[in-house]
């Protein structure tokens, strides 16, 4: 048996399995570190011994510390997440993004099965992408943070600032839950679906996906969160994103993730394989 959490701003989404039809889950408030760790360790010690542990975080993350580093929510900011949760459980836990997770999983089980090469965007309380290239999560210095795209804000049009603390308006800081809820008024499940709100966000994202098809040339972007369960998006973004490319480019099939809200915490029961199969190969 594995373990999974999917780590995210306002819970814990805890896991025990081996794959979709197993899974046992439980979610858990994020509130402080000590308070959150310890809610999640009692739904693992109530559950069957696991081997490994895989946990997806919210960002941005230290992947080589096991830290999350400079996150806005400061009572995380620099903490040691693997180490809390290694010590507590005597066991090998591995750590990605939660998005990275999620891109794992719709890789094996959802709507990126049979693609080599996709990106996995969420647009709720932050934004976040996750990349599969050549079948393998893409990782550099540390990893992906495609919420915080720098694109084209035209103040006269939007005079909203931005709500991101580090960067005001970058992509999350414009099109996030966050950001519709600062500049409407509203938050994004209240507006009706003819609100000049979605056209914006739609204008937003699908700039996103254009500086995306551009830079990596996915074969798909399937896009979840929150934000999207406004139907109108989808249409709305993708036709954004074919004027905006302006026949250069083809654009690829925008979609909802296949596992839904399940994707992060099925993604961190994939990470935990991983190590375990890593560590028993040695």
């Amino acid at each position: 048996m594995f373990g999974a959490i999917e780590a995210g701003g306002t819970k814990f989404v805890c896991g025990v399995g081996t794959g979709p039809e197993d899974l046992i889950v439980e979610s858990v408030p994020t509130t402080s570190p000590d308070s959150t760790v310890a809610a999640a360790l009692r739904f693992f010690r109530r559950q069957k011994p696991i081997e490994v542990l895989g946990v997806g975080s919210f960002g941005p993350i230290d992947r080589s510390r096991g830290w999350i580093t400079s996150t806005p929510k400061t009572n995380w900011k620099d903490y040691d997440i693997v180490g809390a949760f290694r010590t507590a459980l005597d066991i090998p836990v591995e750590f990605d993004t939660d998005v990275n997770a999620a891109a794992l999983a719709e890789a094996r089980w959802g709507a990126g099965r049979g693609l080599t090469d996709f990106v996995y965007l969420t647009v709720g309380t932050g934004i976040g992408g996750g990349a599969i290239g050549n079948g393998h999560i893409l990782h550099g210095a540390m990893h992906a943070e495609m919420g915080h795209l720098r694109i084209p804000h035209d103040r006269a049009t939007d005079p909203f600032p931005g709500c991101c603390p580090y960067h005001g308006d970058c992509l999350e800081g414009l099109a996030s839950g966050p950001a519709i809820l600062a500049r409407w008024g509203t938050p994004g499940e209240f507006l009706p679906a003819d609100h000049a709100a979605w056209n914006l966000e739609a204008h937003y994202l699908g700039l996103a996906a254009a500086n995306l098809v551009c830079i990596m040339a996915p074969q798909r972007i399937l896009i979840g969160g929150g934000v999207m369960r406004q139907p109108r998006l989808f249409d709305l973004i993708r036709s954004e994103l074919v004027e905006l490319l302006n026949g250069y480019m083809s654009a690829p099939d925008l979609v909802a993730p296949g596992l839904g809200d399940r994707a992060g915490v099925l993604g961190a029961l994939i990470l935990a394989e991983l190590k375990y199969s890593q560590d028993s190969s040695r």
